[in-house]
């Protein structure tokens, strides 16, 4: 069968699988499974501690240290199915795009890799090839996270990871880091007209943000000369804030939710221990004076790490032979390379279809992208065996 045409049935049925983050990828899971099961593939299943939620790695090739990972997340963001113009769990084909929740993040690459086993299976590879599909991505790179430490656990050492991200097949060596919070405050309700017997919790949120956007300002200043980010520096921002009950009450509770790009992992620890700081020593004794029993947490959604531009990459150089790239760019989005990174493993980030696509309705990826894919993935199984140069 062509490659192109089994890869849009392998994305048609990936697609219809409405793995949302807040649901189960399960079914996906075990689709993928039974393909790669059938192509003589070694297969890993792991749920998470919800046993809803699992990641799959398997194996082609022979056993050993020195592998080459295909990664990418079988979760998607949600949908409105009213802003589409046709099911989003339906693949939908309209000129040379493919719509569909999931299909440029990021399914279609999945899909082309799935495609590709059986051609993988059939070479005579001399480096092991995994292929390795996450969970919950979208919402803090947990299966990623859980993921390199059960390899670690079990001895497994890939030596590089390519990450199919949307980027267009164009080749990314660095990203930022992506650090996600929910600070919650504790206040001390009372009547709007003695606010002096309360402890308005929205007031206090309100000055922690103050301090988050101070320090977002001195971040400017850290940015290194060199950086090649957009913007160049750590950024801070404030996503969503609820408290409070009526105008006239004072606000006994309120939560923000907030997130930190650091550009390096010094930058985030200068941030959170400001934060933590002005905490202790200004919010926490004022509230106390009037409540001991006031509080402030913080609670960590993820952190997780950015990917960071190497001198000498495995990774890079041999994606970047398989495509033909001349340079490779960074990017302010995370994904879960720098995991992966640093668990040892050299990463980078190719893959079908454009970010700009991503978390929209009408989500599409065009036809010559999942074809310029296939033919990477061609390239590496070449490079992988006896046909190919050194791999």
């Amino acid at each position: 069968m062509d490659m192109l045409q089994r890869t849009r049935e392998v994305l048609a049925d990936l697609v219809a699988f409405p793995t949302v983050s807040s649901e189960s990828n399960l079914e996906l899971i075990t689709y993928a499974a039974e393909l790669l099961s059938d192509t003589g593939a070694s297969i890993s299943l792991s749920r998470d501690e919800t046993g809803t939620k699992a990641n799959l790695f398997a194996t082609l090739g022979p056993e050993g240290d020195g592998g080459i990972v295909l990664s990418g997340h079988t979760d998607v963001v949600p949908v409105d199915p009213e802003e589409w113009t046709s099911d989003p769990f339906k693949l939908a084909e309209r000129g040379d795009r493919l719509y569909g929740r999931g299909t440029c993040d990021m399914k279609g690459f999945i899909a082309a890799a799935i495609a590709m086993a059986p051609r993988f299976a059939a070479a005579p590879l001399r480096r092991p090839l995994h292929f390795a599909f996450t969970y919950d991505e979208e919402v803090g790179c947990f299966g990623a996270r859980a993921l390199v430490q059960e390899l670690e656990r079990a001895g497994i050492r890939p030596a590089v990871a390519i990450i199919g991200e949307p980027t267009s097949m164009g080749v990314i060596e660095g990203h930022k880091g992506c650090y996600e919070y929910t600070t919650e405050f504790t206040g001390l309700e009372g009547h709007g007209s003695q606010p002096d017997r309360g402890v308005n919790a929205v007031e206090y949120a309100a000055r922690y943000i103050s301090r988050m956007l101070d320090l977002g300002e001195e971040m400017k200043a850290r940015a290194p000369s060199a950086s090649r980010f957009d913007p160049p520096w750590t950024t801070l921002q404030v996503g969503r804030i609820e408290g409070g009950k009526a105008r006239n009450v004072i606000a006994g509770s309120c939560a923000i939710e907030w997130e930190m790009r650091p550009i390096s992992s010094a930058d985030a620890t200068y941030v959170k221990g400001q934060l933590s700081d002005y905490v202790g020593s200004v919010l926490l004794p004022s509230m106390r004076t009037v409540c001991p029993h006031c509080d402030i947490v913080t609670r960590t959604i993820g952190e997780v790490e950015g990917l960071q531009v190497v001198e000498d990459s495995e990774a890079r150089r041999i994606v970047m032979e398989l495509t033909g790239a001349e340079h490779a760019e960074v990017v302010p989005f995370g994904t879960e390379a720098g995991l992966f990174q640093s668990a040892g493993i050299s990463s980078i980030i190719c893959g079908p279809g454009s970010i700009e696509q991503a978390h929209k309705p009408d989500e599409f990826i065009s036809i010559d992208q999942l074809a310029a894919c296939l033919e990477m993935l061609d390239k590496l199984s070449l490079k992988l065996s006896d046909q190919g140069a050194d791999g």
